[in-house]
Parts: structure tokens; C-alpha cells; sequence
């Protein structure tokens, strides 16, 4: 068990209990919630630079 961090909104959560997940360019990603995994899926990069900064 790891903690991880929603790229949408932020939220730390623990990966065994994620709502959802996604594989984008051989990583895996851990959502809150199905609408940060709907918003991440339509536009992945949009999120992924938030994450960089």
C-alpha cells in the first residue's frame, strides 16, 4: 500500500482503495473518483503538467 496523489484534484489517497485507474504511456495513475478518471482520460496532458510544476 503506497500513497498516492490524484492528478486532478490533488487528493492523497492510498492506491489499494482508488476509485479508479488509467495507464497512460506505461503509467498508471490513481483517481478519487470516476470524474477526476473521466476528465483525465479526455485530456491526460492538460494534467500531467500540472504535475511537473
Amino acid at each position: 500500500m503506497a500513497t498516492v496523489i490524484d492528478p486532478v484534484c490533488r487528493m492523497k489517497i492510498e492506491d489499494t482503495k482508488a476509485a479508479a485507474t488509467s495507464d497512460y504511456k506505461g503509467t498508471k495513475y490513481y483517481f478519487c473518483a470516476m470524474g477526476c478518471k473521466k476528465s483525465f482520460d479526455q485530456n491526460p496532458e492538460k494534467y500531467l503538467v500540472k504535475e511537473k510544476q
